[in-house]
């Protein structure tokens, strides 16, 4: 288990968390995932033996850093994501919205770290070294 690069790579996540609020609106955040998966699982595919549970992992760690700063930060979060707030009241506890984000913010880790984990097995194939015997 290569721990050190988790937490490297988590830092994708805490600056996210952090952008996010302040930053990087709902509607170009996705693309700025997109760019992070796809760098994310290619240092994982290169690094370690088990790319599937290496990405299951940074996805949560990911979640982590995001929950904790959209929590931290909730009042400008909310300010500056009216979509979500919606979405939030919409939802079960609308009473406890930083609640809520801690009960999905686990679940969302999961499936982006499945999402990672998928795509590091793929660019582990895709990016497969030949080896010096076949030369």
């Amino acid at each position: 288990m290569n721990w050190k690069l988790i937490l490297q790579l988590s830092l994708f996540g805490l600056a996210m968390g952090i952008a996010t609020v302040f930053l990087i609106p709902s509607n170009i955040e996705p693309a700025f995932w997109l760019a992070i998966f796809l760098v994310c699982a290619y240092f994982i595919s290169q690094r370690t033996g088990r790319p599937f549970f290496h990405g299951l992992l940074l996805g949560l760690a990911n979640s982590v850093w995001i929950t904790a700063s959209h929590i931290l930060f909730f009042d400008q979060y909310i300010a500056h994501h009216p979509r979500e707030a919606a979405m939030m009241s919409s939802m079960p506890l609308p009473d406890s919205p930083r609640l809520m984000m801690a009960l999905t913010g686990p679940v969302v880790g999961l499936v982006s770290g499945g999402i990672i984990g998928l795509i590091a097995i793929a660019a582990r194939k895709l990016l497969k070294r030949p080896s010096r015997n076949t030369a």
